[in-house]
């Protein structure tokens, strides 16, 4: 079956840095089209980036663009955000989806803080 396991998370001081995974399996990964979410405490859920089967397009939210990068390692059916310049708005449980399907994982915690 599907599964979409992230893991990276933790806690961080403002200005420093995180990588996020999202490790997948049950599904072809190298065409998928695969975002990044997230959810701030009383917060609606708000997309983060996205990037295309073959890595080639990526797109951001105008909140992290310049400070966040998406990729993808397709031979190990892997997504990741390098997340840098992490601010305290940066707070959230990030999340891995697959955009066709409509798939989350379970999310990881990020939390900037000093």
């Amino acid at each position: 079956q599907v599964q979409l396991v992230e893991s990276g998370g933790g806690l961080v001081q403002p200005g420093g840095s995180l990588r996020l995974s999202c490790a997948a399996s049950g599904f072809t990964f190298s065409t998928s089209t695969m975002s990044w979410y997230r959810q701030a405490p009383g917060k609606e859920r708000e997309w983060v980036a996205s990037i295309t089967g073959t890595g080639g397009v990526t797109n951001y939210a105008d909140s992290v663009k310049g400070r966040f990068t998406i990729s993808r390692d397709n031979a190990k059916n892997t997504m990741y955000l390098q997340m840098n310049i992490l601010k305290a708005q940066d707070t959230a449980v990030y999340y891995c989806f697959w955009r066709s399907r409509g798939y989350w994982g379970q999310g990881t915690q990020v939390t900037v803080s000093s």
